[in-house]
């Protein structure tokens, strides 16, 4: 039953979903669960709390399917609601982690702790990349995921920040300008942070 599912367009199975049909939300699933998990991935950089925001994403998307509108593609859609949501999630992490206590800190950092001798300088170039990209605000963090790793153009970006591709455009450049300048930094042995 489900091969009639596969033909339908996202639009079509969102208006089923809305109306109870279960087996429909499950083609969407499929069809966007490795969207949603390297969107969710790149955000938060840790595996198993990407699957778990990731399948918070997917409850969120289900809860509110009957709001979609085919204005917009649905992916562009999804990622909205995922950007969102892990955004949410690092503002209540942060909070917690404030509020943490000193032997949840020394676990965090152990770890992020250095990779093996033979593989070191690829591994800390990649973590001196991340980390820099981790470092940045919200607004400017979110486009550079968006565009260099998820691959979106302008204007999907434009449509999943909710800003004029103007503001998409200046913030990238923005994010990347700052970017350069914490590499910069790191490699003259100054803090970034």
């Amino acid at each position: 039953m489900k091969l009639c599912y596969t033909e339908k367009t996202d639009y079509d199975l969102a208006v089923m979903v809305a109306s109870g049909n279960h087996d429909a939300f499950n083609v969407l699933l499929e069809r966007y669960k490795n969207l949603v998990y390297s969107v969710v991935l790149r955000m938060i950089n840790d595996k198993e709390e990407a699957n778990d925001q990731a399948q918070e994403v997917f409850i969120k998307i289900y809860r509110h399917i009957e709001k979609y509108k085919p204005d917009y593609k649905f992916s562009t859609w999804v990622i909205r609601i995922a950007t969102n949501h892990v955004i949410d999630f690092r503002r209540r992490s942060k909070n917690q982690m404030e509020t943490g206590n000193l032997d949840d800190m020394e676990e965090t950092v152990a770890a992020t702790a250095p990779s093996p001798e033979d593989a070191y300088i690829a591994k800390e170039q990649t973590r001196m990349l991340t980390d820099a990209v981790e470092s940045l605000p919200d607004m400017y963090k979110l486009p550079i995921v968006l565009y260099h790793q998820q691959g979106l153009s302008y204007q999907e970006i434009s449509d999943v920040v909710g800003e004029p591709i103007s503001k998409v455009k200046n913030r990238l450049f923005r994010a990347r300008k700052i970017l350069k300048e914490n590499l910069v930094s790191i490699k003259r042995g100054e803090s970034y942070v």
